[in-house]
């Protein structure tokens, strides 16, 4: 069996304590010309997790992506303590490089409590045993087009992807800003319900901007174009088990004045709603 990049994802999202509210956080490549912005969600919330009481459940995040990261630099977290209260805790986290703030990050948590339910409904699409693996659907892409698989496209990649509409990312057809993607961690996950928080958030910027060029028929493949992350935004409803099936509803509503808006709702393979998402990002053909 290949080996997986699902320890060092690991081992990124364990930040290292510099200080009572200071962290710092090391960098993993996946292919993408800056630092994935999954990777600086995930680690601003382990940062943040470290400050909240055991008791306290990470429910909403919101986050606005102001520069790049450089792969080849550390980033450094400070976390500042909003509110400590008797059901709600808040943080505010800023990531630095160069002393250079290049993302912020607001995070409550909250103690859990009995309430009202209801929740949407799971779209009755294919299961994931049934389907092909993103990597391996690429792999015959990347030897004709001698690209070298890396990230979503890799097999050694954190996460193993099945989607379920079929997608050429060399002759995209344009279809509805609707895709549906079932994902869960290459390997097994070892941790509680805050490590498995930091994967599934560090997960959720995948494949939600390129649902907006769906429509378009536009992909990195075929098209010249700058793609960036500006905002994220995440609530987490249900615990998360991301070594399982999960699968990842994502729809763009709008794209105009080179910006284009997504939303997601992440189910698990049961039915339940473990999460839901919303980004806007960075179109610009180049």
């Amino acid at each position: 069996m290949m080996e997986t990049q699902l320890p060092q994802l690991i081992e990124i999202l364990t930040l290292e304590k510099i200080g009572a509210q200071d962290f710092i956080g090391q960098n993993m490549f996946i292919g993408s010309p800056n630092v994935y912005g999954g990777q600086v969600l995930g680690q601003a919330i382990s940062a943040a997790h470290v400050t909240v009481d055991e008791d306290r459940t990470l429910h909403s995040i919101h986050s606005y992506f102001i520069s790049p990261g450089d792969h080849d630099i550390p980033i450094f977290y400070n976390v500042e303590k909003i509110k400590d209260g008797k059901v709600f805790q808040t943080r505010r986290v800023v990531a630095k490089q160069n002393g250079r703030e290049i993302f912020i990050l607001s995070a409550s948590f909250h103690k859990y409590e009995e309430g009202i339910e209801h929740q949407a409904i799971m779209p009755n699409v294919a299961r994931p045993e049934s389907l092909t693996s993103f990597s391996d659907l690429f792999a015959e892409f990347a030897e004709k087009f001698r690209i070298e698989p890396r990230g979503i496209f890799s097999p050694q990649g954190p996460f193993i992807f099945h989607p379920v509409e079929h997608y050429d990312p060399f002759k995209p057809k344009a279809r509805p800003p609707m895709n549906h993607t079932w994902f869960r961690t290459n390997g097994k996950v070892e941790g509680n319900d805050r490590k498995n928080k930091e994967i599934l958030a560090y997960a959720s910027d995948f494949n939600l901007l390129i649902t907006a060029l769906l429509p378009h028929g536009l992909s990195f493949f075929n098209t010249p174009m700058q793609i960036a992350s500006l905002d994220h935004a995440m609530w987490f409803h249900r615990e998360a088990k991301v070594d399982d099936w999960l699968l990842y509803v994502v729809e763009s509503t709008n794209a105009n004045a080179g910006r284009a808006f997504c939303t997601g709702k992440i189910f698990s393979k049961d039915g339940h709603l473990i999460a839901s998402t919303a980004q806007e990002g960075l179109i610009r053909k180049l």
